[in-house]
């Protein structure tokens, strides 16, 4: 079955949660109509005229960005601006596009793990925190037999302890309970105590997913009425952030990570601040615009910071903290979200047993040229 745009919307919540993007961005559904039907859908990283044209000429209903398309807000649709002509043209064409920005950058698995992975570090964490995830215990009792089907109904909505996720625990017991009337009991009968071999199990949860949660246990429990607890807890979950600081295996030269990223990126150049010959092994990094977190990566004992837009006082500013830089820019240090979205969009789809054509968009360039 083909998803609506909706379908697609909920799950880029899924994968990055719109709560995560900052005040100022502008995510989810940019232009379209949410009960259209997809078919086809074309990930890019900006919603620019290559991107936009690529789509239509595919036969895509959804063109799904990183960068939005709307980013300020619009006091009026011009037809002879670019945005305008755009959004026209989406329209006529019956292409909708939706976008995820800063809620990609900051959620786990997203555009800065990628691009830490690409890089091969290891043991990383945000740069700068943004959020810290609330946890809740919810703890429900479940006839034996019945206790994977609960458990899966409320792993989803798993919190996390640290790398591990899915943490449950379980304990046996006696439970009692008398139908009234009016009741339909999975086991017993009205008017009689019943004795039930029953499991407690206990769930780690994210707090904002505790309604959605309770909802799907409903959904797979045997029992009419389950008994559930709710606790909320000190413990503190994932955390979530701008960038991500980890290490190399082994260091390296500054001069060679600037080698490395130019080959294993393809780029024409990269710039960098700092002695080529200085080693380099604990890493901060930061896709798209990430010069502003120089004192935070220096805080945090990183050794170099690989980013993009670095501009000439943020350079002189991380020389004057002894930190290197190296700006491999902005499109490049972005792009790799493509693949990314096109690879988890396709196990989103395929867990919830809905079918859509993805393709990635090759058109795109990095707007500089070098000599």
């Amino acid at each position: 079955m083909n998803p609506r745009i909706t379908d697609i919307v909920e799950i880029v919540d899924c994968i990055a949660p719109f709560r995560l993007a900052e005040e100022w961005d502008n995510v989810g559904l940019q232009v379209g109509d949410p009960d259209a039907t997809v078919a086809k859908i074309m990930v890019a990283l900006d919603a620019g005229k290559e991107a936009v044209d690529a789509a239509i000429d595919s036969g895509c209903q959804l063109l799904l960005t990183h960068h939005p398309l709307l980013f300020h807000p619009q006091k009026k649709i011009d037809l002879r601006e670019p945005t305008g002509a755009l959004v026209a043209k989406a329209v006529q064409h019956s292409l909708n596009i939706v976008s995820l920005h800063t809620n990609f950058d900051i959620v786990s698995g997203g555009v800065n793990d990628l691009l830490a992975a690409r890089l091969g570090l290891f043991s990383t964490t945000p740069l700068s925190v943004t959020s810290v995830e609330s946890l809740v215990k919810l703890a429900v009792f479940v006839p034996k037999g019945h206790e994977e089907d609960v458990l899966q109904a409320l792993f989803p909505f798993s919190g996390f302890l640290g790398n591990y996720s899915e943490c449950s625990f379980q304990t046996s017991g006696t439970g009692t309970f008398k139908p009234l009337a009016g009741a339909a009991p999975f086991l017993g009968s009205i008017g009689t105590r019943q004795y039930a071999e029953e499991t407690r199990i206990e769930v780690l949860l994210r707090a904002p997913d505790v309604a959605a949660a309770r909802s799907s246990l409903l959904s797979a429990h045997p029992y009419e009425e389950p008994a559930i607890d709710l606790y909320p807890l000190m413990n503190e979950g994932r955390r979530e952030g701008f960038g991500r600081i980890g290490d190399l295996p082994t260091a390296v030269s500054l001069e060679c990570l600037a080698d490395r990223l130019k080959d294993e990126f393809s780029l024409e150049g990269v710039r960098y601040v700092g002695e080529g010959c200085r080693n380099v092994q604990r890493i901060a990094l930061c896709g798209g615009s990430g010069s502003s977190l120089v004192r935070c990566a220096r805080k945090q004992g990183a050794d170099v910071l690989v980013t993009g837009d670095v501009k000439y006082h943020e350079a002189r500013e991380a020389q004057m903290l002894g930190l290197s830089l190296v700006d491999m820019g902005h499109f490049a240090s972005e792009i790799l979200m493509v693949e990314g979205c096109v690879a988890r969009l396709k196990t989103e789809l395929r867990d919830r047993g809905l079918t859509a054509e993805l393709v990635a968009c090759k058109e795109e360039r990095d707007p500089y040229r070098y000599r």
